[in-house]
């Protein structure tokens, strides 16, 4: 299977903004032009690919969000972000 040449090798070179245009992307050729099962697979193997991408990077950042607020001491202290 080949990898489109507008993606960057390795999920550490692609940004979640270049996995989901890729996405749309391929959402958009099947509507348009609906390919072989053959076509169709490789794109699903490449969707799940992405969203893979996608998962690890939303993950990352959730890690990377903390909220600072003042303490009772007025230092400024770390809360967890809680996903709502």
């Amino acid at each position: 299977m080949q990898k489109p040449s507008n993606m960057p090798e390795g999920k550490g070179g692609v940004s979640i903004e270049q996995a989901l245009g890729r996405l749309e992307s391929i959402v958009a050729e099947i509507e348009k032009n609906p390919p072989s099962l053959e076509i169709l697979i490789e794109r699903y193997e490449e969707g799940m690919r992405l969203l893979e991408v996608c998962r690890e990077k939303l993950d990352a950042a959730e890690k990377r969000i903390e909220i600072i607020t003042r303490s009772g001491r007025g230092g400024p202290s770390l809360e967890p972000f809680e996903a709502s």
